[in-house]
């Protein structure tokens, strides 16, 4: 028996309508499509009014009747504007370099479900204590905007000294690492391009 949230993501594929449609332009009826897939039309009646969801091996045995792949009945019919909203009760506090007692900084990923996101976003906290940064590389650009405190930010050894409301772009593919200055705590918006 499939959970109610399961039921739910299944239903948004339209299999079975899918399968419907895909009989329908074939001029096949149930009977029909039974005798090509080895299914009982019983079944497949059940599985077009989403009343059952078919297995993938049966699914592929439907697919192979039609001349299509597994892809025909997942893949989106227009293609939806990518929308990824992340609650902050949703968000893990990691710290940077994992394992340390001390981290450097810690950060959230405000953009983790996205698939092939074309930038990376990150809220960054950097705590009284902790020490500068690690140098490092990646990607090919970063942003950072800082919300609160004081950030030095040393990109390829050239210091910047940000306050809140600041803000830095710069080439993230050279050695670059930062380190909070102050009295309180450091917080930024961080984005990046892989």
């Amino acid at each position: 028996m499939l959970s109610d949230t399961l039921s739910n993501e299944l239903q948004r594929y339209a299999i079975g309508p899918r399968i419907k449609a895909l009989r329908l332009r074939k001029k096949l009826g149930l009977v029909q499509l039974a005798g090509h897939t080895g299914l009982s039309p019983a079944m497949l009646s059940k599985i077009e009014r989403g009343q059952m969801f078919p297995t993938l091996p049966t699914l592929l045995r439907i697919a192979m009747v039609f001349g299509v792949g597994l892809d025909h009945f997942f893949k989106a019919d227009k293609e939806e504007p990518l929308i990824a909203v992340v609650r902050k009760e949703q968000r893990l506090k990691l710290p940077s370099p994992p394992g340390e007692k001390r981290p450097a900084f810690f950060f959230e990923s405000l953009d983790y479900p996205a698939a092939d996101r074309r930038m990376e976003a990150f809220y960054a906290e950097f705590p009284i204590g902790s020490p500068p940064s690690e140098p490092h590389q990646h990607g090919s650009a970063e942003f950072i905007y800082v919300l609160s405190g004081r950030l030095v930010v040393n990109v390829d050894g050239k210091e910047t000294a940000l306050d809140a409301g600041d803000a830095i772009y710069f080439d993230s593919s050279v050695p670059h690492s930062y380190r909070r200055e102050g009295e309180g705590i450091s917080s930024a918006l961080v984005v990046i391009s892989p």
